[in-house]
């Protein structure tokens, strides 16, 4: 099975142009951009409830412990949360009624949570049809990862991110583009 397609800004921003245009327009920005922005898995964002995401005072929280329920490999996990996803959640948060913190984050439009499943397909129809070839529900994770390591992350602190248990894992993430020789041999 081939690996998921890393996006360039361009290709990031050509799915938000698209997105931009539906329905949901805020809720589908905002769970793309949780895919990049954070490196969850989509199995992660399908399971996020709004206790995961907000304080008790209603503010948004800035790391999301996820539950050994909610990860793969039974093993809970801490995701720190960019400033700049905290704001594309509260935009989001907008368009919710928010009266139970236990409903699902991001939801169907019949109002249920999506099953990891459904937003797989989601994910690969989204990007299908804004043109993107080649990119499926793990693009956002695999982009995230490859993102921070061309930035001179360490491998260590990008497993963690992950929440791989194996750099050698992590590392099968990094996909090295001509950006990043270029910019290593500069620093010679």
């Amino acid at each position: 099975m081939a690996q998921a397609k890393t996006f360039t800004q361009s290709e990031l921003d050509q799915v938000l142009r698209f997105i931009s245009t539906k329905k949901f327009a805020l809720r589908d920005r905002a769970m793309i951009l949780t895919s990049f922005w954070s490196g969850m898995r989509v199995g992660e964002i399908a399971n996020l409830r709004m206790r995961d995401v907000l304080n008790d005072d209603g503010s948004l929280k800035n790391e999301v412990r996820l539950s050994a329920a909610q990860t793969k490999g039974d093993k809970g996990r801490l995701v720190f949360i960019p400033q700049k996803l905290k704001d594309e959640w509260a935009s989001y948060l907008t368009t919710r009624k928010v009266q139970h913190l236990d409903v699902p984050l991001f939801h169907t439009e019949n109002r249920l949570g999506f099953s990891p499943n459904g937003l797989c397909q989601w994910f690969f129809w989204t990007y299908k049809r804004a043109g993107i070839n080649g990119a499926s529900s793990h693009s956002g994770r695999r982009s995230f990862i490859t993102s921070l390591a061309s930035k001179g992350i360490g491998v260590r602190v990008l497993a963690s991110l992950a929440g791989h248990k194996s750099i050698m894992v992590t590392q099968q993430y990094i996909d090295v583009n001509d950006d990043m020789k270029r910019n290593a041999v500069e620093l010679i």
